[in-house]
């Protein structure tokens, strides 16, 4: 129908689905409109049915309302609905009698809040109403007030329209009225109000009564564009304002000034609402909290003390001096005190520099910050980290290096639940062996032998993390054979990283295969070290000829020549990977023996309740010595059950405090370090108990005195050769029953460890 009528829509024509309504300004126009209607329904062959057309009517129903000449108002027989609704019971009926009063909320002032105790009955989504006395009255106000409600005026687009606003903290209301022929009074043709957010409370006058000019526009935009209108607004706060409202408004538009007194309907509107939050502001920090920017407690014993020691002839105008015996004092209240909250060194020389001025004012600040402990435990690094890549010694032949890890709490997959990973540092050829679990010292020592050293020989160095398989005594014998292992230092993994790169790759093959059932991982491993061990590497050009008569001495020349051109690409290949990971870092302090570092708290478990609010870093420590460039030896507590080595990047230089008077300022003890599941060394086993039907045995840890010699259970010795050594020497004390070694056990709780 829209369509259809397409040129006479708005102009004489208004449509409602299959309701076509036409309207004219005299009887004359009107019949020729009534023509170019039928005459446009006999074109398109549509139908009207002539019991449902009414013709000529001075007012006529239309979609809920009465519509005239006069203007709009309600149709009575919904007035009468209303006035006969019987009192809602459920929240539903509650919910359809404001839903249908809403329909004609434009003709009833104040609507909003005459409604407010009705709709409080529905916050927090209740189950049953209870009524009170002001939700009563509300309700038969309401039915009251539609059999009174005024008659809107139909709004003449080619006439200017005023609009009366007001806003308050409580609400925001206009009106939209317009004279009618060539009477000044104004005749209403709309009401507005609503209440303002939280948000919206706090702006100030002049921004309220923007917002409720702004609300008005978009509210009746229909109306106001375009047209030559007036805005009446109680105050006279945006006036000298324009950048703040000339985005809203175009040269039709102008603002007037009428005080509240006499702008009685905007104003009732917008004070219609009652305030959330009561009246009287609430204290939300305390007085001796408030750092006052014009005067400092300091202030009165600086320029006493300036009655002693003047100020130089360049101190500037309008600083105060300060004596070099309060600058300490000065500085730690800038610094420490609450309203300050440790800030850097830039911000409390800026806070200093506003008021106060010595010569040394920026050197000692700096100083000052540097020093201080609170600081240097809190806060995040925000530089790149220290140390620059120190890459491991490149092999001179196949499996003369190797890296070797495990990955562990896998699905059981026929009993097993681990597996084996060692990589040759040369060829970056890997080998997968599965395991039912971890295994000791000596059961890795006879995989290795199984799998590697009776193909390939002994290697030459072995690089692993300090797990107990691989700083036990076994290994330690292995150092007789010329054989080297190697042991990152604490919480870098990076160290061996070439091991855990294939680590990675291989838990990207299995999760891509065994998705679907994780516990069939084991059949997909021989696969997946046939797929790492075939892609051709970056540093190996050269192929192996074909040859159908075998000649050793040749087949000799060319392996030497293939090694020596992968041991050429292997250095090339670390050169790079050595240039763009420094670039990343930055050179590590030279630091030297005895100095005192601070160390990163990343990798440690603390015993404090919450993990966000706990230092950064903890210390000092003192530094005992440098095992190579990047790779420091600490003096830790004996409670710090941790391997004393780590990254420099886990380090930071400590520096010593600036007061000038010893125990001024007293450093807090570094927080308690939780058991890891680090691995500690076994010195010596002393003697063993039973204790409550189980066998223990007192430990001499390496590296700690007689005071920290502990009781640990038998499960925790993970190397059975200390057991058996201890056994064989001192036959008379408690053994384990039955023949074979002691099980080897590891507790997820991280309990002590012993080296095998």
């Amino acid at each position: 129908m829209n369509e259809v009528f397409r040129e006479f829509l708005h102009r004489f024509v208004i449509i409602y689905v299959n309701d076509i309504l036409i309207y004219s300004r005299n009887m004359a126009e009107h019949c020729q409109h009534v023509q170019q209607v039928l005459h446009k329904l006999r074109q398109q062959r549509l139908y009207l049915k002539l019991e449902k057309c009414e013709f000529h009517l001075p007012s006529v129903q239309f979609l809920g309302y009465v519509i005239s000449a006069e203007g709009v108002q309600m149709d009575q027989g919904k007035v009468t609905a209303i006035q006969n609704w019987p009192q809602p019971t459920t929240i539903k009926e509650l919910q359809r009698f404001l839903g249908f009063s809403n329909f004609y909320r434009r003709f009833i002032q104040n609507y909003s809040s005459i409604t407010a105790p009705l709709t409080s009955l529905l916050r927090g989504k209740p189950k049953t109403i209870t009524w009170n006395p002001a939700a009563h009255e509300a309700f038969h106000q309401l039915k009251k007030i539609f059999s009174t409600a005024p008659l809107l005026h139909h709004p003449d687009p080619q006439r200017p329209f005023t609009v009366e606003v007001d806003a308050s903290t409580t609400g925001v209301g206009a009106v939209l009225s317009q004279a009618i022929g060539e009477s000044p009074l104004l005749h209403p043709c709309a009401y507005y109000s609503r209440k303002p957010s939280p948000a919206e409370q706090n702006y100030d006058v002049g921004n309220r009564e923007l917002l409720a000019i702004k609300l008005t526009l978009e509210e009746w935009r229909h109306w106001l564009e375009g047209i030559c209108s007036t805005f009446v607004k109680p105050g006279d706060s945006i006036l000298g304002k324009p950048d703040g409202f000339c985005s809203l408004l175009d040269s039709t538009f102008s603002i007037t000034y009428r005080p509240g007194s006499k702008n009685t309907v905007a104003d009732t509107l917008s004070r219609q609402y009652a305030p959330d939050q009561p009246t009287e502001p609430e204290t939300i920090l305390l007085s001796d909290l408030i750092v006052s920017p014009i005067q400092w407690e300091p202030d009165l014993n600086i320029r006493n003390a300036t009655l002693q020691e003047p100020a130089p002839p360049d101190c500037p105008e309008g600083k105060i001096y300060v004596p070099q015996h309060l600058r300490l004092s000065l500085l730690r209240t800038a610094h420490q005190s609450l309203g300050s909250g440790h800030p850097g060194s830039q911000r409390t020389l800026s806070l200093l520099q506003s008021r106060y001025w010595w010569p040394s004012m920026r050197r000692d600040t700096i100083r000052y910050v540097q020093s201080c402990s609170v600081c240097a435990m809190s806060t995040s690094p925000r530089q790149l980290p220290t140390g620059k890549l120190v890459p491991l010694p490149i092999p001179q032949r196949p499996w003369s290096h190797l890296g070797v890890d495990f990955v562990t709490d896998l699905p059981a997959a026929e009993g097993n639940t681990c597996i084996l990973v060692a990589v040759d540092h040369f060829s970056k050829m890997c080998k997968f062996v599965p395991l039912k679990g971890l295994p000791t010292a000596m059961e890795t020592a006879e995989l290795l032998f199984q799998h590697l050293f009776r193909h390939f020989g002994l290697p030459e160095e072995i690089v692993s993390d300090r797990g107990p398989q691989f700083i036990s005594h076994v290994w330690k014998a292995f150092k007789l054979l010329g054989v080297s292992v190697n042991l990152s230092s604490g919480y870098h993994p990076q160290t061996n990283g070439q091991t855990e790169r294939k680590i990675q790759e291989l838990g990207r093959y299995l999760r891509s295969y065994c998705h679907g059932d994780q516990h069939s991982w084991n059949r997909f491993l021989l696969w997946a070290e046939y797929a790492q061990n075939s892609p051709p590497r970056h540093h190996r050009h050269d192929t192996f000829p074909p040859s159908n008569v075998p000649a050793v001495d040749y087949w000799f020349r060319e392996s030497e020549r293939v090694w020596d051109s992968a041991h050429h690409h292997l250095q090339r290949a670390v050169r790079q990977h050595k240039h763009f990971t420094d670039i990343r870092r930055r050179p590590a302090p030279n630091y030297q023996p005895g100095e005192q570092v601070w160390l990163s708290t990343r990798d440690l478990r603390l015993r404090l309740p919450c993990r966000k609010l706990s230092p950064h870093y903890i210390g000092p420590f003192t530094i005992l010595r440098q095992i190579n460039d990047v790779t420091i030896q600490l003096q830790l507590p004996p409670r710090y059950l941790i391997h004393p080595t780590f990254h420099v990047s886990l380090l930071k230089p400590f520096h010593p405090s600036a007061t000038e008077h010893p125990g001024a300022e007293v450093e807090l003890p570094p927080p308690e370090v939780l058991d890891t599941p680090s691995i500690y060394t076994v010195h010596e086993i002393l003697d063993s108990r039973c204790q409550g039907g189980h066998l223990e045995y007192l430990v001499d840890w390496e590296g700690y005195g007689p005071e920290e010699w502990s009781w640990v259970a038998r499960d925790d010795i993970l190397d059975p050769s200390l057991l058996l050594d201890f056994h064989r020497e001192h036959p008379d004390r408690p053994a384990p029953r039955g023949r074979g070694r002691p099980r080897c056990h590891v507790r997820a709780s991280g309990a002590a460890r012993g080296e095998g």
